[in-house]
């Protein structure tokens, strides 16, 4: 079974681009430094110009069509701030620039409007929000922010949101075994342990993605079960030393397994214990949290 499933995963390499692998932080082409404010300029002025048609950025697009590719382009400009808070979004203006129809750009912006990035109202026009209004959970606004200007704040806000969130999925799930899950779970970790092996990082990060996601899901708790979208946002964008998850090695393989060996034996405490100590492998997370404490 550990086997096929392992086959399965690397078969799909060839397909999935979703992850982010070696170098992806440089597949959006943000400036490093926040966009100073542009009020009073044309609503377009400063943006890439290879923003000028959706078609030709289809691989930053993950292969979505033109109202995907539509809605992840205008989403990135407004996260990065070449939209800024109250730009007005002219629907003709943006279909001629980006050479689309109008009935793409009007879904377009139903979608970012959902989002909570621009809203539409009679007499008034779509405008652009301001970031207090945005929903920033939703899992495109985490992976805009996280490879835009506000890359470290967003990877610091997820690690603090998972070092609340996963120990306490861990400990609940412990509570709750069944045989299938649990299996499963040792498959992943099995997974995780050949693509380490092999130097097979995309495979080794869609496994770990699915075991975190398989803890948070059979904790029992439909809230946190909410939240594991967050979860696997925050592991796909993961680009830096920020958990034990984001780099394959030796060390978090097996502290997966000392979560999956708690779970098998229903010690809540120690499959809690083992997940804060997977989350603060590196150094830089214990400036963010404090480590687990002693007992």
């Amino acid at each position: 079974m550990s086997t096929l499933a392992h086959t399965m995963m690397t078969a799909a390499r060839s397909t999935d681009s979703g992850l982010a692998g070696p170098g992806g932080l440089d597949r959006y082409p943000y400036a490093e430094a926040p966009v100073p404010d542009r009020v009073g300029s044309p609503a377009w002025e400063g943006a890439d110009p290879e923003l000028g048609r959706v078609g030709r950025r289809a691989a930053g697009s993950r292969g979505r069509g033109l109202h995907g590719q539509l809605v992840q382009q205008l989403g990135q400009m407004i996260v990065s701030g070449d939209l800024g808070a109250d730009r007005p979004l002219v629907p003709e203006e943006i279909g001629q620039r980006f050479e689309v129809s109008r009935t793409v750009v009007r879904e377009s912006l139903r979608v970012l409007e959902a989002k909570g990035l621009v809203s539409a109202r009679p007499n008034v026009g779509t405008r652009v929000r301001p970031v207090s209004d945005w929903n920033l959970l939703d899992p495109d606004i985490i992976e805009w922010r996280a490879f835009g200007p506000q890359r470290d704040d967003q990877r610091r806000e997820l690690s603090e949101l998972r070092w609340t969130i996963e120990p306490l999925a861990a400990r609940l799930a412990a509570g709750h075994g069944r045989e299938d899950v649990q299996q499963r779970l040792v498959d992943m970790v099995e997974i995780m342990g050949h693509a380490l092996a092999q130097g097979d990082a995309l495979t080794f990060s869609r496994a770990d993605t699915e075991f975190h996601g398989l803890l948070i899901q059979v904790a029992g708790n439909r809230m946190l079960e909410h939240l594991s979208g967050i979860v696997s946002s925050a592991l796909h964008v993961s680009g830096g030393p920020v958990t034990g998850c984001d780099r394959p090695n030796d060390t978090s393989v097996g502290q997966h397994a000392r979560i999956v060996d708690a779970l098998a034996a229903g010690d809540g405490a120690a499959a809690e214990g083992a997940m804060r100590q997977l989350l603060t492998v590196h150094p830089e997370i214990e400036r963010v949290v404090p480590a687990p404490r002693e007992h």
